[in-house]
């Protein structure tokens, strides 16, 4: 049974949304023979017909970031891209100066011959190594 018209009908009696309008299956025979307002109302007073509570707009995602907030885990004031606050060459400079100190105290150590030195030297300036840990490795083999 189509019942859009005695829906649209109810919304427009109780004042609100078609959607917000409930029926009551138990009194869908009433429902059927209602066509005034008058019925309308008589069958809200008795409980056939009913509204649905409002939803509203749902705080879980505001309280999921307000927690991160707390803990210090929001962006916050954050401006520029990461390359434009820690800019690549700044990094590739941490990193060669690091290598480059690992180099020396790897000299100094005897660890490492003057040709070895310079050839692992050459590859940190040409960027062959990824790191102090793979440089670390590097001067292993070159020990063998």
């Amino acid at each position: 049974m189509n019942l859009k018209s005695k829906r649209r009908l109810a919304a427009s009696v109780l004042g609100v949304g078609v959607d917000r309008v409930r029926f009551n299956d138990e009194y869908s025979d009433l429902i059927q023979d209602a066509i005034t307002r008058s019925t309308i109302r008589g069958l809200v007073g008795f409980g056939a017909i009913t509204v649905a509570p409002k939803r509203g707009v749902s705080r879980g995602r505001f309280r999921a970031k307000s927690k991160k907030i707390k803990r210090g885990r929001s962006s916050g004031s954050t401006e520029g891209t990461a390359g434009a606050r820690n800019p690549r060459k700044d990094m590739w400079i941490t990193k060669v100066r690091a290598l480059r100190w690992r180099l020396k105290v790897a000299k100094e150590r005897k660890e490492l011959t003057n040709a070895s030195y310079k050839k692992l030297y050459k590859q940190v300036k040409g960027g062959q190594v990824r790191g102090v840990k793979h440089l670390l490795d590097l001067v292993k083999e070159a020990k063998k």
